[in-house]
């Protein structure tokens, strides 16, 4: 438990984490923040389920752990899981958890982590797997990979054009998954088409413009086996060049008058649709 309280916004340590808020810091330290009680319960899940990310990745897990006084009262599971993991722990006030928090309404408790991400070469057994490619918007990113582990998904790819899967909203947005299975970043996609096709998967392009059916994909069996999904940009989807190195742009049938699916809708519908037609097969 905490010895003592952190009170002031200008205490060195407490700058130090709230720069992880940028980027450059996140990527010089390889260290970001994980806020909000669900992700630091997953987090420090992985440290003490497993020893570390999926596949052994570069980080060793939950640094250090900040809360306020009411928090760690109410979270007294996530203190104790902690104390297990020998994470030390320290109380803050409620004016450094605005300072350090990067919501409107913070909820009192956050990690520093370590990075988790793994080289694309260390991804093994690939059944399932997500590349998102020119992906901007970070509450897509992170709703797309909480969708693909549910989905039961083996990898995430984060492309190089791609934001950064440690941004704090793309944090919360994954609800945790980001401590559940792999996650590649940097990668072009062209590399990350190949790799899966050297694993023997099909690799398909999610385009609302695509020719070939979702359901009619399904039906002829081209999921039933190894399949790659590559999500494109929000606003304006994939490039040419980038379909034409995949199996063909598949699109999700619409059955009423709307105009298209949003990133994520169409991410859990060609998910969902290939998970469960490989358990079929």
């Amino acid at each position: 438990m905490a010895s003592h309280e952190f009170t002031s916004v200008r205490s060195p340590r407490i700058k130090g984490v709230r720069r992880l808020a940028k980027r450059t810091f996140r990527q010089r330290e390889r260290r970001f923040l994980a806020e909000g009680p669900q992700a630091v319960r997953e987090a420090l899940a992985a440290v003490n389920g497993g020893g570390g990310p999926p596949y052994g990745g570069s980080g060793q897990g939950v640094v250090e752990v900040y809360a306020t006084a009411e928090a760690m009262q109410r979270h007294i599971d996530l203190m104790d899981a902690a104390h297990t993991a020998g994470v030390p722990t320290h109380r803050v006030s409620l004016d450094v958890m605005s300072e350090l928090a990067q919501t409107i309404t913070p909820q009192g408790v956050l990690a520093v982590c370590e990075f988790v991400d793994v080289p694309l070469e260390k991804v093994t057994d690939v059944r399932l797997a997500v590349v998102l490619s020119h992906v901007r918007d970070p509450g897509n990113a992170g709703t797309v990979l909480r969708t693909a582990d549910a989905a039961g998904a083996d990898v995430v790819i984060f492309t190089d054009a791609s934001v950064d899967p440690y941004n704090g909203k793309c944090v919360r947005a994954s609800a945790g998954s980001l401590f559940h299975l792999p996650v590649v970043v940097g990668v072009p996609v062209a590399g990350a088409i190949d790799f899966l096709n050297q694993a023997g998967a099909k690799v398909w392009a999610a385009d609302g413009g695509g020719d070939k059916d979702l359901h009619q994909v399904a039906d002829d069996g081209d999921l039933d086996g190894p399949v790659g999904w590559v999500f494109g940009n929000e606003a304006w989807g994939l490039p040419e060049e980038t379909v034409r190195l995949t199996d063909g742009a598949v699109s999700v049938p619409i059955y009423g008058g709307a105009e298209s699916l949003n990133l994520a809708t169409a991410a859990a519908v060609c998910l969902y649709t290939t998970a469960r037609q490989q358990r079929r097969s």
